[in-house]
């Protein structure tokens, strides 16, 4: 399966693309792990639906939330073995 690409815009006009690697859900709430292309860094956001059915990402801000998040991302099976 080929990774998803999603290109966000910042607030000054620039886009920048990040790969999806995984979205999943904590409670009634639907998260996604974006991954930079040129880092081996990785971020966390909220998927929610805009009034006019358009996915927004919400970056996970709270240390609570990302603590929460966290736990749920390392809990996920990926079918590998250690």
């Amino acid at each position: 399966m080929e990774n998803q690409k999603i290109t966000l815009v910042d607030d000054e006009g620039k886009e920048t693309e990040f790969e999806l690697v995984v979205t999943f859900d904590v409670g009634d709430d639907t998260y996604a792990i974006l991954a930079g292309e040129d880092s081996e860094d990785a971020f966390p956001v909220k998927i929610n639906e805009g009034e006019d059915g358009e996915t927004i990402l919400i970056p996970v801000e709270s240390d609570e939330e990302f603590e929460m998040v966290s736990e749920a991302y390392d809990a996920l099976d990926f079918g590998e073995e250690e």
